[in-house]
C-alpha cells in the first residue's frame, strides 16, 4: 500500500476541459465519472466542452482516470479546494 492510501484527499470542486463531439462521449463520460465512488456531483457541458465534478478527491487522479478511459486529452482549467469536512460552518448570523 502506498502513503497516499492512507491521507484523505480535501473536499473541492475541478474544471476540466475534454473534447466531447458526439452524445456518445457524453454517454460514455458520465458513465466513467458514476463510478468513481469519490466523487459526489459532475455537471457535463457539451458545448463547452467541460466537465465540473465536486467532491472528495485529487483532480489529477481524476483527470488521469478520465484519459485513460476516454483516450483523449485532458486539461484541469480550475480547481477550488475546501477544508476538510471536520471544520465548523460559519455560525449564523
Amino acid at each position: 500500500m502506498s502513503f497516499r492510501n492512507f491521507v484523505p484527499a480535501k473536499t473541492c470542486c475541478a474544471v476540466l476541459r475534454i473534447n466531447l463531439d458526439c452524445n456518445a462521449c457524453c454517454r460514455k463520460a458520465r458513465r466513467i465519472i458514476l463510478n468513481m465512488k469519490e466523487i459526489e456531483t459532475h455537471m457535463i457541458e457539451k458545448q463547452q466542452c467541460k466537465i465540473s465534478v465536486c467532491g472528495r478527491f485529487r483532480p489529477s487522479d481524476v483527470a488521469i482516470k478520465l484519459r485513460k478511459k476516454m483516450n483523449r486529452r485532458v486539461e484541469i482549467m480550475d480547481t477550488q479546494e475546501f477544508g476538510s469536512s471536520n471544520e465548523q460552518e460559519d455560525p449564523p448570523p
